[in-house]
This record gives C-alpha cells, structure tokens and sequence, in this order.
C-alpha cells in the first residue's frame, strides 16, 4: 500500500490523489509511488481517463529540497534519471490525463502538471518554475515540455525568473485551459475527464500518442507517425462500430477492443 499517492476510481475515471503533508513536497518515496501508479492505471483497462490532485491545499510544491540540500554531482546523477522517469511514466499514460490544481504547482509540481493532457486550476492557484533561485534549472521536464506548450520565450521568462503566475496570467498565456473556484478544481476536472470515458480507448491512445511523439520530429515523420496509427485502428472492432454506427446513425457503443 503506497504512503503519499493512492488511486481512487470512479466510475471508469481514476483520480492519483497526492497526499503528503503539508503541501506535497515530493520526495524519492512520493516519485516512486507516483511512477507505479501511473503504470498501474495505465495498464488498467477499467480506467478510461485520469485525473492528477494534490487535494483542497496544494497540488505540489515541488520536489523535495531538504532531500537534495547534501547530494553532489554523482548523487543528483543518479537521481535525476528516476525523477524523470516517474513523471515520464506520467506523461505516457495513454488515456485522457488532467490535472487538477490548487494552490502552489511550483517546480517540480508545475513539471507534473506539464506531463497531463490537460490543466484546470483553481483561482487562486500559483504556478512556476523557481530553481533559478536556487541556482538550479527545472530537472523534471520543465526545460523540455514548458517551451512546447508555451513557446520557448514565455517558458524562459518563467525560467529565467523563476517567478509565480497566478491563475488568469497562467490561462492567458496556454499554461492552463480552464479557471474555476478553487472549491471546484476537482469536480471540474473530473467533470472533463469523464467528456472522454465513454469514447474508443484505443483511438484516444493512438491520438495521444500520434501527438506528442509527432512534436518530436519532422512534419514528414510524424506524417507518417498519424498515417501509422490511422490505419492500426481498422484492425480495432471500435473503429468498424463508429463506422457501422454512422452509417445507420445510431449512437456506437465502444468495448475498447
């Protein structure tokens, strides 16, 4: 049974619930319960769509300091491949995530909400990438994966500054996709989740995945990357039920095979 991160299941949407007090700072025993829990839900078939929350407090303050204060050059080396791993693992889950934010999502927590599909945040939710301040830079993805959201000169305003948004600078710039009242984070995030359940698993997969490993590459690539996945789902009894049911206009009724 893991300490700091649980999976909580609703319906056909499953919630990883962060839970290490006071604000979710993730430690090594936190980075790894995460990382098995995103593996568990991503080989779940039960589970359509994920939701990440920190609860009504904090989504996550960011990695540990006390933990790194004494590692030197052989340490942090070490440590920084299971790091991003287990927010890799995240990322890579292939079914619809979001994440839920309240209150600080600040380095390493701001790198975690990157790694989600999507981001609903709570009004007065604060966002950033502060290492800079530390003599740091963002070792969880944030260099990576907040210039391909954002755009590299606003990622590097963040990072170069290491200054807070709040939640409407965080919406006006892509950070975020939706602001609600912070007592709603988590129910509007379920709320989207769920927009997604009920669709074909397997296109939704091949979707998410066409995407993010296209913006890796060449147009031509990643071209050929959609053009792959495109033709894989015509061997998917769900893609031939979305057809059927068009052609008769009736409402498909996808099993995820």
């Amino acid at each position: 049974m893991a300490e700091f991160v649980r999976i909580e299941v609703s319906g056909r949407v499953a919630t990883i619930r962060l839970d290490r007090p006071k604000m979710n700072a993730l430690n090594r025993q936190m980075q790894t319960e995460l990382g098995e829990c995103a593996r568990r839900i991503d080989a779940d078939p039960d589970v359509h769509a994920v939701v990440i929350y920190g609860g009504e407090r904090s989504f996550a303050a960011g990695v540990d300091i006390k933990e790194m204060a004494d590692m030197g050059y052989a340490d942090m080396s070490a440590h920084s491949a299971d790091l991003q791993a287990c927010f890799t693992a995240v990322a890579k889950i292939g079914k619809p995530v979001v994440a839920a934010i309240t209150g600080y999502a600040l380095g390493g927590g701001c790198e975690l909400a990157l790694c989600a599909d999507f981001r609903v945040a709570g009004a007065g939710a604060k966002l950033g990438q502060p290492e800079i301040a530390l003599g740091l830079i963002p070792g969880a993805g944030g260099t990576q994966r907040l210039p391909r959201l954002i755009g590299p000169a606003r990622a590097k305003d963040l990072i170069f500054t290491g200054r807070h948004v709040d939640a409407e600078e965080a919406l006006a710039i892509g950070l975020v996709d939706k602001v609600v009242p912070d007592a709603d984070v988590h129910t509007e995030a379920v709320a989207l989740a769920e927009r997604f359940a009920g669709g074909p698993t397997l296109a939704l997969r091949a979707a998410k995945q066409a995407i993010d490993h296209g913006l890796e590459v060449d147009l031509t690539t990643g071209l050929e990357i959609e053009r792959l996945h495109f033709s894989a789902l015509f061997a998917t009894e769900d893609t031939h039920t979305g057809l059927r049911a068009f052609t008769e206009k009736t409402k498909p009724d996808f099993t995820g095979r």
